[in-house]
This record gives C-alpha cells, structure tokens and sequence, in this order.
C-alpha cells in the first residue's frame, strides 16, 4: 500500500514538473500586445453591439409599420380623419368643395399626412382656389399648411370686420355703397360670385324663389343662434355655418341627391363634427365652432338663413340691388364668361 502512495506521489511531482515547464516555455506579451488584445475585443464586442442594434431595429422598423397600418387602414381610422376634414369644408368654406377622389394620404410612423385641392364653383365652371396639406400625428391634426390662389379670398382668422355675409341683427363692417360700385364696374363678359347679407332671417326656398332667374343660389349660411355676435360666449370669433345650396351629383360629395335633402344632411355632418370639433377646430378658419350649442340651437328652431353665396353672368347679379329681402353684397371672385 506504501508503495503504491509513494508511486502516485512520484507520478504527481513528475506531471507538475513538466507543466510547469510547459509553461515556463510559453511566449509573454509585452505590454503594447496586451493593449492590442484588449483593444482587439472591445472592437469586437463593440462591434457586436452594433449588430445586435441594427437586428433589433430591423425587427422593429416592420412592426412599428405595421401597427401604424392597422392602425389608420384596418381600423378605419384614416377613413374616418379625412371624411372629418372633407365635412368640415363643405359647411365651414362658403361655395367651397373637394374632390377625394384626388386626395392623397401618406402613413408612415404613427402619423398620416393628407394633401387635397379645394374649388370653388364661379359661374358655370369649378376653379382651383388652393391646397390643404394636413400632418395628423395618430389622430391629432396639426393646423392645414394653406395655399390658396384667390384674388379675394376669406381672411385666415375670422373676425367682426372681416366677415362677408352678416346677421340681421348685427351692423355692416363694409360700405354696401362701394361694394355695389365695384359690381357695376365690372365688364360685362364676366361671371362672379358675390356674398350677400339678408334683412331677415329665411326659409332655404322663401330665398331661392325671390332671386331673379338667370343665376344660381351656391352656398346657405345658416342662423345658429350667435351669428349676430360673431364670436361665442368666450369671445372668441366664429366662422359661419351652412351647406351647399344645390345638390350635388358627383359620387364624392355628401351632398349628392341620394342622401337625401341638403338640410339634413348638413345636421348629420354637424352631428358627426361635433363628435370630432377638435380635429374641425384645427381644419376650419375659426378656431371656436361651439358645435353643440349650434347644433342644438338649429334642431329646436328649424334651418334658417341670413346670408347666401350665389354666383351667374356680372350683368344679371346687379339685379340683385332690386330684390328687396337683400340688405347688402360683397363681391367674391370674378372669372371670364363661361355661362354656357
């Protein structure tokens, strides 16, 4: 037993031996080849890192697309903002309309961007009066980047001494006087759009059967209740309120003649932007609507009007200084003849 202890022993010291001479004969680095080693790794970890990132983001860049698809498309949402923008135009914009059709929209992350013209119709034919882009960051609109190309277009903030069409109960900021001049200058070959102000408020038809023949009744601004102080009970100005006097039949409008009368469908735009007055708010001039006082006020006391945009030959429009339930005009757009 003693002699297989002290073989073991002698087995152990003659493995050390010849580790430690293994060792021994090994190559040392020298101080710079030790800072190369070490720099060598943290490039490579640091590396590595880098890898990893860009795999993460790679992985991420997809999803985060797709939840933004899902998002505006698959859930309606994009649907839903644009057909609150294009409402909010129609019964804000006097003779103002869109064409969606040509409307573009870009979803990129957790955002939507929307670019569309706006016409108005002078005379017989429809002009491009300008561009809305609109940036939506998920359902929060910024304010439009605007470029219209009106020669007399509605000034961008609303006030008491801006507004063309004007209750009856409130004063006249213009000088009708001047403003009847300037129609009576203009050469007869042309086609106009004029705003005019009633000495009552009216029915939509009591309106249109009093104005001579040979023009066409285009636009209703319609009695909510504090149009004759133009600005609600903050003070803050507000911009009037109509719909399109005419039926509309092109697929896009939401006044085409299926939907029925144009009375009502203009309390059901009313009633789905009052449901949304803060993306109508940032779309219309007017940064107030007071949308549900207004809609509540026009529900219990019937559609009324107090002003109205109507466009036709400059020659028939003077008529109108005859028609007795007019109490003032301010002269729009003029355009070269196309009543055909």
């Amino acid at each position: 037993m003693s002699d297989e202890k002290n073989s073991f022993e002698e087995d152990y010291q003659q493995y050390l031996k010849e580790s430690l001479h293994e060792v021994s004969n090994l190559n040392h680095y020298s101080k710079e080849g030790q800072t190369e080693i070490v720099t060598i790794g943290k490039n490579m970890a640091r590396r590595t890192n880098i890898m990893i990132s860009l795999a993460i983001l790679l992985l991420i860049v997809p999803i985060m697309t797709l939840s933004t698809y899902m998002y505006y498309a698959i859930g309606g949402k994009a649907d839903h903002l644009i057909d609150v923008v294009t409402k909010t135009i129609y019964v804000t914009e006097p003779n103002m309309s869109l064409k969606p059709l040509e409307l573009e929209d870009d979803i990129s992350f957790f955002s939507m961007n929307i670019n569309f013209d706006v016409f108005k119709r002078i005379g017989k034919e429809d002009y491009k009066a300008g561009n809305y882009d609109i940036d939506f960051l998920l359902d929060q609109p910024s304010f439009p980047k605007k470029n219209m190309l009106l020669d007399r277009q509605l000034p961008e903030f609303p006030s008491k001494e801006s507004e063309v069409m004007i209750h009856p109960k409130a004063n006249i900021p213009f000088n009708e006087a001047d403003q009847w001049d300037i129609l009576h200058k203009i050469p007869d070959g042309t086609v106009a759009e004029v705003y005019v102000s009633l000495n009552e408020l009216m029915k939509p038809d009591d309106l249109k059967n009093s104005l001579p023949k040979n023009m066409e009744l285009r636009w209703l601004a319609v009695d909510t209740g504090i149009d004759a102080d133009q600005v609600n009970k903050e003070g803050v100005p507000i911009t009037p309120l109509g719909y399109p006097a005419q039926y509309d039949p092109t697929t896009w409008s939401p006044f085409r003649t299926y939907e029925g009368p144009n009375e009502e469908v203009f309390l059901d735009i009313l009633s789905l932007l009052s449901k949304n007055e803060a993306v109508a708010e940032k779309v219309a001039r007017a940064k107030s609507l007071s949308l549900g006082s207004r809609l509540a006020y026009i529900q219990k006391h019937g559609v009324k009007v107090y002003g109205a945009v109507i466009t036709g030959p400059t020659v028939e429009l003077r008529k109108l200084q005859d028609v007795k339930e007019i109490r003032a005009l301010k002269v729009g757009e003029v355009k070269l003849w196309n009543w055909e």
